[in-house]
């Protein structure tokens, strides 16, 4: 749908519909389709805001449903899925509130069948959440997304370790593919689906579906490699694979391989071992000085490009250098290949 130019509407209890549908060049997701959530106990809800209008705040909206139509597992897979980030964006907060907000509608439901009002009662007031309640972080809000939906569409764990990602020579999964004359890459891939199973020699091996930020493709995981790594190869989990690529005597490749897997987590705390700038400049070269001041554990290795000059060089002694530093003079446009 992204490669055709067409708006995905992401769950959102006012906007979606029970099914899946499509108008004006946008795509809209389906609540139903939410993990627990229901068709059936969907449609209602959807055919209240058709008759009634848009819900207002989460308290106009457990006001208005039918206690039928929402338990504990249907409200907390809609607040997983973001359903309802348009009314309160703190989708934690809403979480654990579930319980009150379930008791809630049912005495409201009952109230109306007894034509019982409460002189205090406004419909659309303030939701009476936690305020003091942090939301999810980042990647705990994608996984609990993931849960409800089994994939990413608010966003993708990729993005938060985009500076980390900047440091390596990142390829596309599709583009590697399909370049014929790139024989070996990194990309950085989050974990879908996870399949262990063996061989007829009883050996193991995982088939694992992965997702970068363009495309999800499938690749094998074999006995040797998958035994280092099974315990952190868990759905959601994203990691920087060395892959190959197998080409017959036709020059058609015919698989791809994984060589290395590196967790993207453990990646951010590493120290950076040795670190290659690429510059232009003896300009650049006083630039970078400035930042290396301090003794440290990196091996720095410069490569100056000048005036038809091609040098290369690596400074005596190891250098004190971090991934904020790194950034830094990457915001200068000095280019840097660390390994």
């Amino acid at each position: 749908l992204k490669r055709l130019n067409i708006d995905i509407q992401r769950p959102d209890i006012n906007k979606c519909f029970a099914d899946f549908k499509s108008k004006d060049n946008t795509f809209y997701y389906a609540l139903g389709a939410i993990k627990n959530v229901g068709f059936e106990a969907v449609s209602n809800i959807v055919k209240e805001r058709i008759s009634n209008g848009k819900f207002t705040s989460l308290n106009n909206f457990i006001n208005r449903i039918n206690p039928k139509d929402i338990n504990k597992l249907q409200l907390e897979g809609l607040v997983k899925a973001g359903a309802f980030d348009k009314l309160n964006n703190n989708r934690k907060q809403i979480y654990d509130s579930i319980p009150q907000l379930i008791l809630k509608s049912k005495n409201s439901f009952e109230n109306k069948i007894n034509k019982q009002i409460n002189l205090f009662h406004i419909d659309d007031e303030e939701d009476q959440l936690d305020s003091k309640l942090a939301d999810w972080k980042f990647d705990e809000r994608l996984s609990k997304e993931f849960e409800s939906l089994g994939f990413f569409i608010s966003d993708h764990p990729l993005n938060e370790y985009f500076q980390i990602l900047e440091n390596y020579e990142i390829n596309n999964f599709t583009e590697f593919k399909d370049n014929i004359d790139k024989k070996e890459a990194n990309i950085a891939a989050t974990v879908l689906k996870f399949q262990e199973k063996k061989t007829q020699k009883g050996n193991s091996y995982a088939i694992i579906k992965f997702s970068d930020r363009q495309s999800v493709f499938e690749l094998f995981i074999f006995s040797d490699l998958l035994e280092l790594n099974r315990e952190i190869l868990k759905e959601g989990n994203s990691f920087i694979l060395t892959i190959i690529k197998s080409v017959n005597e036709d020059n058609r490749f015919t698989r791809i391989n994984v060589q290395k897997i590196a967790s993207l987590k453990d990646l951010i705390n590493l120290p950076i071992k040795e670190v290659l700038f690429k510059i232009r400049s003896l300009k650049e070269l006083d630039e970078i000085s400035k930042f290396l001041i301090n003794k440290g554990e990196t091996t720095v290795k410069i490569n100056i490009d000048e005036n038809d000059n091609d040098l290369s060089f690596e400074l005596k002694n190891k250098r004190n250098l971090d991934r904020k530093t790194l950034n830094l003079l990457r915001n200068k446009e000095i280019s840097t290949l660390i390994s």
